[in-house]
């Protein structure tokens, strides 16, 4: 069903400090910064192998990331994401598998990308990602 890991989002109240470590210490190349006021983050994509790590900075006290970072005491690991070839048909057999979906249809993601989260209730209390990358990413 799924492809590969595509990335783990990592939630963080700064990005400077954050980049510090995965771009600065780790020496994981930034190939992507990006605000999507959709999903209340700016984002930034590291390069590890051929997977991402992703880091989420909420863009205010109100969003998904920042109310996860409340709940959860602060920054941390946010969201494991797979990637697929086909979000529809994912989303499709999830659901016929009786998996809680948070989305039942794709929404805008990073880099155009259409993503779609599972529950975590669904899956031991992991938020789960799933991604269609763009044409070329």
């Amino acid at each position: 069903m799924f492809g590969l890991i595509d990335h783990v989002g990592v939630a963080t109240e700064d990005l400077d400090a954050a980049l510090a470590t995965y771009e600065g210490t780790f020496s994981m190349p930034v190939v992507h910064r990006e605000t999507i006021a959709e999903q209340g983050v700016e984002a930034v994509l590291l390069d590890v192998g051929p997977c991402h790590v992703e880091l989420l900075r909420p863009l205010g006290p109100e969003t998904p990331v920042a109310r996860f970072m409340t709940r959860n005491g602060g920054p941390g690991l946010h969201h494991v994401a797979y990637r697929v070839d086909d979000i529809d048909a994912t989303l499709t057999e999830l659901a016929g598998r009786g998996i809680e979906l948070i989305d039942t249809q794709p929404r805008a993601g990073i880099r155009s990308s259409r993503v779609a989260f599972v529950h975590p209730r669904a899956t031991g209390g992991v938020l789960t990602e799933i991604v269609e990358p763009a044409e070329g990413h």
